[in-house]
């Protein structure tokens, strides 16, 4: 008899992971507006027609942005548990952690800019 609570295991694994990923996205206003900005640059990639490696580096930006915004958020939320009340040191992790999204927003940015910018120039 085969054994099987591997897979299931795996399949619940990725379960918790969609219910998470929706908690994020239906709750959360920060990854609602990354989300949506993902979901406009996939479409702009769909209308000039990027190429492979073009649509490769938007979508890691894209995951890369949310997944560290997720990251964020969590650490946001575990502090706020911990000490709900206002606290430097809470207050100077929840800044770092909103530095690291920054960062990744910054570098999606310019792989935005030099993957858009030439197609959108040649409109003007």
């Amino acid at each position: 008899m085969k054994d099987n609570r591997f897979v299931k295991g795996r399949i619940k694994s990725v379960t918790y992971s969609v219910i998470g990923a929706w908690k994020l996205v239906s709750s959360e206003h920060s990854i609602m507006v990354q989300f949506s900005l993902g979901v406009a640059v996939t479409i702009a990639g769909f209308y000039f027609n990027i190429t492979a490696t073009e649509w490769m580096l938007q979508t890691m930006c894209i995951g890369l942005v949310m997944a560290i915004e997720g990251a964020n958020t969590a650490i946001e939320k575990i502090c706020d548990f911990i000490h709900p009340d206002f606290n430097r040191k809470i207050g100077f992790i929840k800044d770092i952690a909103s530095g690291a999204v920054f960062f990744a927003a910054l570098a999606a940015i310019v792989v935005g800019t030099i993957i858009y910018y030439p197609r959108i120039a040649a409109f003007f």
